[in-house]
């Protein structure tokens, strides 16, 4: 048996979700342990175009158990939309491939309108889906959870409890129409009613499998430096990204984890506003996001395009205890003739190796890059190593050497096929 934890180390997008579809086919349990439907996994099987942003990518794999975890914020509107997609697509929906926990929080109607409306202010860049007021008013206490959505008396108590504040902030703060509380209860209880047969004690859940000797996969959602605590404060997500969330959004011990699969895309994206020394905004970037087709699987939205960055990925190998690398659209970059990667960063006069915790640092930062040639040739036929250019492993080796950590899995295409796998993750 093996616990397999795979996280981001940029800042969001790095293709976690086509790895985990790949390294679902040695594991038992698929985890998703934080975050929310402002997450999302685009996946190609085959010819069809599968977008997930709830349910851990594992559910496109017969017999396997998809389990959302205590650390979630659940919309059940977005689970539905999702559930009956793909129930429309063939894929089987029980309660042998789905579990959800009871004590994940829900994320209400006035949630996404408070977290659309204040981000129109502020700025920060948010997906609008009521991610952050979700988390707040867990930290308030004032949360409604999965149990609470699945039985009417604790609803309608819950509801009751929260909802006069929210309909004076929503009316008099932000200036908006009023909500309906018996409409919001009627959706809420039915759904509620369809999502009952999933529920479960997560922990208990997969303290039970991990007993019986299974391979249980803990996705991660967002990236590194989005984390609520280490990542580029204010423009972060709503929780903690980083591996160690791992054990807190499902309920193991640290010592349950056997290893940390770190994703790395081969350059950079960010969406929304915050700190990206190594954006680019010239032609090389348009072409990045053109060639990457870099747009938000959950908004649209066209990402920011720039060169890889050790410093921010040092920081994240530190931060989730990475122990091996999935490089991940290494093919986009075929066709540069040269390849730029940041090093270090000089700020007044000094080296700075670390990613600072002062944003009013960044506007100042003078990136230090070393310059590497590419290769012209494709890769998405390639399936082997050593029939990648020349140039193509110099980089791997060069992104390995820098970074103290080896590489397992190279994509080189948004298809399942066109993976290279040079470590098997999961024991046979």
């Amino acid at each position: 048996m093996a616990n397999i934890v795979v996280v981001g180390t940029q800042w969001g997008d790095e293709g976690k979700g086509k790895i985990v579809d790949l390294l679902t086919e040695k594991s038992d349990l698929i985890i998703r342990f934080q975050g929310g439907n402002n997450a999302g996994h685009t996946l190609v099987v085959g010819d069809r175009k599968v977008v997930l942003h709830l349910i851990p990518s594992g559910i496109l794999h017969p017999g396997k158990l998809c389990v959302i975890g205590p650390g979630v914020v659940l919309d059940p509107e977005i689970l539905l939309e999702e559930i009956d997609a793909l129930v429309e697509k063939g894929y089987e929906i029980s309660e042998n491939t789905i579990a959800i926990s009871d004590r994940a929080h829900v994320i209400m109607p006035y949630h996404r309108i408070i977290d659309t409306a204040r981000d129109c202010t502020q700025g920060i860049g948010t997906t609008g889906r009521g991610i952050g007021p979700a988390y707040e008013d867990k930290a308030r206490r004032l949360g409604i959870r999965v149990i609470d959505l699945v039985n009417e008396a604790f609803l309608r108590r819950k509801l009751d409890a929260a909802f006069e504040e929210k309909q004076e902030y929503i009316t008099r703060i932000l200036k908006l129409k009023p909500l309906d509380k018996e409409s919001m209860f009627d959706r809420l209880a039915g759904m509620g009613s369809r999502i009952k047969p999933f529920v479960k004690d997560v922990a208990v859940l997969v303290a039970q499998e991990m007993a019986k000797g299974r391979n249980l996969l803990f996705e991660g959602a967002q990236g590194a430096n989005l984390d609520m605590d280490h990542g580029t404060y204010p423009y972060v997500t709503s929780s903690n990204t980083i591996a160690g969330q791992a054990c807190v959004g499902t309920g193991i011990g640290p010592t349950a984890i056997d290893m940390v699969v770190g994703i790395c895309k081969a350059y950079t994206t960010r969406v929304g506003g915050g700190p990206f020394p190594t954006e680019l905004k010239d032609e090389i970037g348009e072409r990045l996001r053109a060639f990457g087709g870099e747009y938000g699987a959950t908004t649209g939205r066209p990402r920011r395009c720039g060169w890889l960055d050790l410093v921010s990925l040092r920081n994240s190998m530190r931060l989730s205890g990475i122990s091996r690398l999935a490089i991940t659209k290494l093919d986009v970059l075929s066709g540069l003739e040269t390849l730029r990667v940041a090093t270090a960063y000089r700020i007044d006069g000094r080296i700075v190796e670390d990613m600072p915790a002062n944003l009013d640092m960044y506007p100042e930062v003078e990136v230090l890059y070393d310059e590497l040639p590419g290769w012209e040739e494709p890769l998405s036929d390639i399936r082997s190593l050593d029939a990648l250019p020349k140039r193509c492993r110099d980089y791997i080796s060069y992104l390995e050497d820098r970074l103290g950590v080896k590489t397992a899995i190279v994509s080189v295409g948004p298809r399942r096929e066109e993976t290279i796998v040079l470590e098997d993750i999961f024991p046979s």
